[in-house]
């Protein structure tokens, strides 16, 4: 943990994992996932979320870079059997694509 890294932040970045998303089938189907965009960064909207700062939750909701997984995105991810970042923010699962590193991509056909 740097200097800068807030108790709360190291508890949310801790609780962080990648996982299938057929693994969250349940809480789709509750109404309970929630996307994050891929530009913006998972614990920080955890964060904002656990600490109930509306108002920064309300921007990213009208930007359209957080809200409830849509039925065409939750199928796009199952049928690629896709893992995505996770992470609890009760009653919300909050997820993000894993993003492949262009460079570990290459590594990898060489």
């Amino acid at each position: 943990m740097n200097g800068d890294e807030s108790p709360a932040r190291a508890r949310i970045n801790a609780e962080t994992a990648k996982i299938a998303w057929r693994e969250l089938q349940r809480f789709f189907a509750q109404g309970n996932a929630v996307a994050v965009a891929p530009e913006l960064d998972l614990v920080e909207v955890a964060l904002q979320m656990s600490a109930d700062n509306r108002d920064q939750v309300e921007i990213w909701m009208q930007n359209g870079r957080i809200g409830p997984v849509s039925d065409a995105q939750a199928l796009e991810w199952l049928e690629a059997n896709a893992l995505v970042w996770s992470v609890v923010v009760r009653p919300w699962v909050l997820v993000q694509p894993v993003l492949q590193d262009k460079d570990a991509v290459e590594e990898e056909l060489h």
